[in-house]
């Protein structure tokens, strides 16, 4: 067995999946062997959900059966809210309530006692988990701002009922295309870290729900899932400074800050999901009759293209959409969270499919051979 130590596992093969395809090189992203860019703007985060579960996407009847059944799960117990209002009395962090709300779900869960391989079991935890998760996010945001949280409604999509429940008024149209089309390509991306650990956790034959808790915990670290909410940040920066795009990004440089949503662990060229997103940036943009956060945007792209050897991810332009959108920029992760959880679910279906206790190995440095010292002679 070889020694060699691969740090953060980079480079290392520990699965096959049917799930994502990515070509770090070329820029290539597909879920089930579909292209990113067929379907982003076509398919709904539900058609992606029944796609990456079960394999195809599925009829217009089926579609029908699926996204009623998700919609009827959104509504929460009494109970629930009742620790949301209390985390958010608390000003817990949104990603600290997410997860312990999610594995609170287990509690009332009339599956939460299945073997948990059952796959019919596992589809029905993941239905009620993806679909209650946005209306704890938003009952939440609403709590600590001193409102009232705004109950589900099962005759809205996915995308624009979360907007419905956050905001309590109807999304626009393009609001709610734009957020529906984040939701599906921020929905699986390999064996990211988040998704990883929700791999780990189900290999030992733990629950869906820990698998799940499991991976937010994952998300909410600060090197995967918080880069949209810093490239806000900068661009409010850049906004309150005075000066251009351009001038502060070479400030900036110059003075050895990382320049946030730029470089990707995986891709080597343009990530394949920011075109699109940045499309939507733009409309929000011209919808709103504000269109400062995409020029600064557009600007710091081409003046990273010219000076570096960086190019956006996923994270740079939805930044400034979910910031038109008026969300707050401490939700972009748990958003992010709302949907990959759907990639986490899918990844832990393979995984109790054909399932190996994940267990690597570490490779000892330190001291060999020293003696032992009973406590009552040690000084």
């Amino acid at each position: 067995m070889s020694e060699e130590v691969k740090w953060g596992l980079e480079g290392v093969v520990v699965s096959e999946s049917r799930l994502s395809y990515i070509d770090g090189d070329a820029g290539e992203l597909g879920y089930r062997g579909y292209a990113i860019e067929d379907f982003a703007r076509e398919a709904s985060f539900e058609e992606v959900l029944s796609l990456l579960w079960n394999g195809d996407w599925p009829t217009p009847a089926e579609l029908d059966e699926f996204a009623a059944r998700l919609s009827a799960e959104r509504a929460i117990d009494p109970a629930v809210y009742d620790l949301i209002a209390d985390l958010a009395a608390q000003d817990e962090n949104p990603m600290s309530m997410l997860r312990t709300i999610t594995s609170a779900l287990s509690a009332y869960d009339p599956d939460a006692d299945a073997d948990p391989d059952d796959r019919e079991a596992n589809l029905a935890k993941g239905c009620r988990i993806t679909a209650k998760l946005p209306t704890a996010l938003a009952a939440f945001d609403r709590l600590r701002n001193g409102g009232d949280p705004v109950e589900p409604r099962e005759d809205l999509g996915h995308a624009e009922n979360f907007l419905y429940m956050l905001n309590d008024e109807l999304p626009d149209e393009v609001a709610a295309e734009a957020f529906d089309t984040a939701l599906v390509l921020h929905a699986d991306h390999g064996l990211n870290a988040s998704t990883f650990s929700a791999m780990v956790t189900t290999s030992t034959m733990s629950d869906l729900h820990s698998g799940v808790t499991s991976a937010i915990g994952t998300l909410a670290g600060a090197l995967h899932g918080g880069a949209n909410q810093n490239v806000m940040r900068m661009l409010k920066e850049i906004d309150e400074s005075g000066a251009g795009p351009d001038e502060w990004i070479e400030n900036a440089v110059a003075e050895g800050r990382r320049i946030p949503g730029f470089g990707h662990r995986v891709y080597n060229v343009r990530d394949p999901r920011a075109a699109t997103l940045a499309s939507y940036s733009e409309r929000l943009g011209e919808a709103s009759g504000e269109s400062k956060w995409y020029d600064y945007s557009v600007a710091i792209e081409d003046h990273m293209a010219e000076a570096t050897e960086f190019s956006p991810n996923v994270d740079f332009y939805s930044a400034s959409m979910y910031y038109q959108m008026g969300i707050p920029m401490d939700i972009y992760t748990p958003i992010f969270a709302l949907s990959r959880v759907g990639g986490w679910i899918a990844h832990a279906l393979e995984q109790y499919e054909d399932n190996r206790l994940i267990r690597p190995r570490a490779r000892y440095v330190g001291e060999r051979g020293r003696e032992f010292v009973p406590l009552d002679e040690r000084s």
